[in-house]
């Protein structure tokens, strides 16, 4: 059985939320503090399902990198009863800034796309892939970055699959951002993840190249049924790629629903002064382009407004 088709079966069902609903990610009453004053997670409460494709949007400081940091266990919530809490496939990441025992091996489950995209620049692209090996491989192995014959293999085939397999032994510095960027979500592929957090993944691309990125990200969830979380700055991205939106602004969820169902008046609620921003002629050229095949749109308790 190949990676993707075992990964997908084992999230096809998912884990059932307290309502009895499948949930991937289920968050309540989160609440983060950065000064006494500043709260930059305000009581967020949502869950996403298992398959959806989801864009976080907001102006900058909303908290759309601090949530996704939170889904992940990068960063504790607020200390004491008010800190709320994440459940990632139906177990407890953490709960009032306490992470849970467990909290590690289920970073093992999720693959973090970062937006300056965390490669080691003197390694070779292959060898950065393979990395995302090392969460299940005993450390002997690791030290002397000696992979497995067959690990190596499912490393070039996801190479493959994000369209650079001819980048594999190049050094990962001599790589474009875009190959960069592709790399890194290769690597989420050979971790066998079964989340996928990208954080701001295209901010720094091309147009060409960040509609190559968030092909390949639309390929993964749809074809592998693996759940992506995207946070854009572009919101076009959003509606043409995710059938769901997440807006945050300070800190709070603004509008949870149907990425088309974005009006330009919610956005300039949403954007304020940063509106004007976020529009690029190339992007809204691209939009009118035929959308790729989309994720499984949410419904029941996933439609509509936040949790």
């Amino acid at each position: 059985m190949t990676t993707a088709h075992s990964t997908a079966a084992r999230i096809a069902a998912g884990p059932l939320s307290n309502d009895g609903a499948p949930t991937a990610i289920e968050v309540r009453g989160l609440t983060k503090s950065f000064t006494p004053a500043r709260r930059a997670l305000d009581g967020v409460s949502l869950r996403i399902a298992p398959g959806e494709m989801v864009a976080l949007i907001g102006p900058s400081g909303s908290g759309k990198s601090t949530l996704l940091r939170h889904f992940s266990g990068l960063t504790g919530a607020d200390a004491g009863t008010e800190g709320g809490s994440v459940h990632v496939l139906g177990t407890p990441m953490q709960q009032d800034g306490r992470m849970a025992r467990d909290a590690r091996r289920m970073r093992g489950r999720i693959g973090f796309i970062f937006q300056q995209f965390n490669l080691v620049g003197r390694l070779s692209v292959l060898t950065n892939v393979l990395t995302g090996t090392l969460g299940r491989m005993p450390l002997w192995r690791s030290l002397p970055r000696r992979f497995p014959v067959e690990d190596q293999r499912q490393a070039l085939a996801a190479l493959a699959r994000v369209g650079i397999p001819e980048c594999a032994f190049q050094r990962a510095s001599t790589l474009s951002g875009g190959q960069q960027q592709r790399a890194a979500i290769a690597r989420a592929l050979v971790q066998r993840a079964e989340i996928i957090l990208a954080d701001e993944p295209i901010a720094s691309l091309d147009p060409a190249s960040a509609r190559r990125v968030m092909d390949t990200l639309a390929d993964i969830n749809r074809a592998d049924g693996i759940t992506v979380v995207v946070s854009l700055h572009q919101v076009s991205y959003a509606r043409r790629y995710c059938p769901r939106t997440i807006a945050l602004k300070a800190g709070r969820i603004v509008f949870d629903g149907p990425s088309d169902a974005l009006s330009q008046e919610m956005l300039a609620d949403i954007y304020g002064a940063e509106l004007a921003d976020i529009t690029d002629d190339e992007v809204q050229e691209g939009q009118r382009r035929p959308p790729p095949p989309r994720g499984r749109r949410p419904t029941g308790a996933f439609a509509g407004a936040a949790v």
